[in-house]
């Protein structure tokens, strides 16, 4: 009985772990649209920018996306649009769960 109920406790704090991973899709779009980041980028559409849904084939499966995309959205890299390079606009938060929310949702597309 004592490991039934073990068991129950584990699953229950285990469920709990992933409801508090979940993306917020709202809060990850209003940060980018903050940021202007759907100036230059849509969902599914190609822009000046990669879609999103792009990046995240892009990504699929790779240990280090979270990282890279991270890197990306806040460290200003130099990209190509219209054959012109110009520095990445960031995004524009500096907390950190507010950033790893949007590349969550990034890479969930």
């Amino acid at each position: 009985m004592k490991i039934l109920a073990s068991l129950m406790v584990a699953g229950g704090l285990m469920t709990a772990s992933f409801a508090n991973a979940a993306v917020d899709a709202d809060a990850a779009q209003a940060l980018l649209k903050k940021s202007d980041c759907f100036k230059c980028h849509a969902i599914d559409k190609k822009k000046d920018g990669t879609p999103y849904k792009e990046v995240a084939k892009k990504y699929k499966g790779k240990a280090d996306a979270e990282d890279k995309l991270t890197k990306h959205i806040t460290m200003k890299p130099m990209v190509e649009i219209d054959g012109k390079k110009e520095e990445h606009k960031d995004i524009k938060s500096k907390d950190p769960a507010e950033i790893k929310n949007v590349v969550q949702w990034i890479l969930s597309l």
